[in-house]
């Protein structure tokens, strides 16, 4: 069975609550051996940390731009201390889950980007790869990579142009791909994610959010009364199995092309992967 990395996967959400150890180990039984848990803001940073040490899996830690309104140089400071401390911790990859967003038009963009660029100085700093949030918001996110390099990272839910891609490829990202390439109608996506060289693809889920064709809810069938069925992390191995046909692979070549991917777009990935598998 073809092991495989999540690298975007909130197991920290309230959707799984409930039964968050039987979610994990579902997505085991499937073949995701590794999970990396991004943080949207300093309230859960411990939350994220725990699940991983608990699981062996892996964390980031950043503030997201949907959760920008509330954040400011106190949340920044506090991110500063956790991620300096967390340098003893290699369980802690990344700083994550940060960006832009302009999807959500009520979003102060001055500020989104402050937070972005100071976020971006940080990584710099502790020599931390980025996990980026790109919305909507690919070029300006460029424009701030370019001002403050950081040491690579992953393009999560990547949606942008193939021109775009490039940019981020050149300068040393990895570009995240789930659910959203499920979809018959996802062309861009899915043309993007058969022409890109194999060296710049990575597996995620966002679970829970992004959930694959065989999941989702039209708007009629929620308005009918059926649920939203949530992602999970075990759902990847069906969706690279997609990705893997798109684009005239096995399954077992794609995963381990994207693991050894994720390893070098998150360098403390490889001892853990020795070390916790």
């Amino acid at each position: 069975m073809p092991l495989w990395i999540d690298t975007h996967c909130h197991l920290d959400a309230r959707e799984f609550a409930h039964d968050v150890d039987a979610v994990r180990q579902r997505a085991r039984e499937r073949g995701v051996g590794h999970i990396v848990i991004p943080a949207v803001d300093v309230h859960n940073f411990e939350a994220v940390r725990g699940l991983a040490h608990r699981y062996g899996d892996s964390y980031a830690l950043g503030i997201h731009p949907l959760c920008s309104p509330g954040a400011g140089e106190a949340d920044l400071q506090a991110l500063e201390c956790v991620l300096d401390a967390g340098q003893r911790d290699p369980a802690l990859v990344a700083v994550g889950e940060i960006g832009l967003d302009y999807f959500v038009p009520e979003l102060d963009a001055d500020h989104q980007e402050a937070l972005l660029r100071a976020q971006l100085r940080l990584a710099r700093r502790f020599d931390l790869p980025v996990l980026l949030h790109v919305r909507r918001s690919v070029d300006r996110v460029l424009k701030a990579l370019r001002e403050v390099p950081v040491p690579g990272g992953i393009a999560h839910a990547f949606n942008g142009s193939a021109q775009q891609a490039r940019r981020l490829v050149g300068m040393g990202f990895k570009l995240g791909f789930g659910g959203t390439l499920t979809f018959d109608r996802a062309l861009q996506v899915r043309r993007l994610a058969q022409a890109l060289p194999p060296e710049a693809i990575v597996m995620e889920t966002d679970a829970p959010d992004i959930p694959p064709h065989w999941l989702y809810r039209s708007a009629a069938e929620r308005d009918a009364g059926a649920p939203q069925a949530r992602n999970e992390p075990g759902e990847l191995p069906r969706i690279a199995q997609l990705l893997a046909q798109l684009r005239g692979e096995t399954a077992q070549a794609l995963a381990e092309q994207t693991c050894r991917n994720a390893q070098a777009a998150l360098p403390k990935l490889e001892n853990l992967m020795k070390n916790g598998l």
